[in-house]
């Protein structure tokens, strides 16, 4: 009898520690897939917060990326060469062409600065190598020497954003973005005159 009372305990206990284990290892899996299962979550949210990004700057075409680059970089140009003419130019011409400059262009800029953010595209943040050039050519200059060149750089520069702002109204892609191009055409044409009339003056 107290062999059958010994074996029965016995076999009780060995049955405890079995179910012990079991729901160890039981415990464990449910972590592993809950881990598992977190890890998958972050990725798809990941994914998915990639792909809304992707698909609003895929809706941009080259021409508008790259004119969009280009105004960014251009505009800064444009506003540090204003303050370098207000500050160093000799003539009232030359600081009074500068200070038109950087008012308009800092507007520009912040409304292209406006539709980046709208449109969730990343504009670059400092020159391309072609402005910084020019600025660096032109900070090396003084007096009357420092007006002509940056009423020459006016001229010569405006000629081009007239023409870049043209194209990218008429054959751009994204709509807010051509209503931006067509709208400072105007303005830009009143500078380029204005610097003409400064080229000719510093002569």
């Amino acid at each position: 009898m107290k062999n059958s009372i010994l074996t029965v305990l016995a076999v009780a206990a060995m049955v405890s520690c079995n179910k012990k284990e079991t729901t160890t290892a039981d415990n464990s899996s449910d972590t592993m897939m809950m881990t598992n299962s977190d890890s998958m979550t972050t990725l798809d949210d990941s994914a998915t917060t990639a792909g809304t990004m992707g698909t609003e700057n895929s809706m941009l075409s080259s021409q508008d990326k790259m004119f969009a680059d280009a105004a960014a970089s251009g505009g800064m140009m444009e506003v540090m060469m204003g303050k370098l003419a207000e500050t160093n130019a000799s003539s009232e011409t030359a600081k009074s062409l500068g200070a038109m400059m950087v008012k308009d262009h800092t507007a520009a800029n912040e409304e292209l600065k406006k539709w980046a953010a709208t449109n969730n595209y990343t504009l670059p943040t400092s020159m391309k190598a072609e402005h910084q050039k020019k600025y660096d050519e032109l900070k090396m200059k003084k007096g009357a020497e420092f007006d002509k060149m940056y009423a020459d750089m006016m001229v010569t520069d405006h000629k081009k954003d007239i023409a870049e702002f043209k194209k990218q109204a008429a054959e751009g892609t994204e709509s807010s973005l051509k209503t931006f191009a067509g709208n400072k055409v105007s303005t830009l044409e009143h500078h380029l005159m204005e610097a003409e009339k400064a080229k000719a003056t510093l002569k």
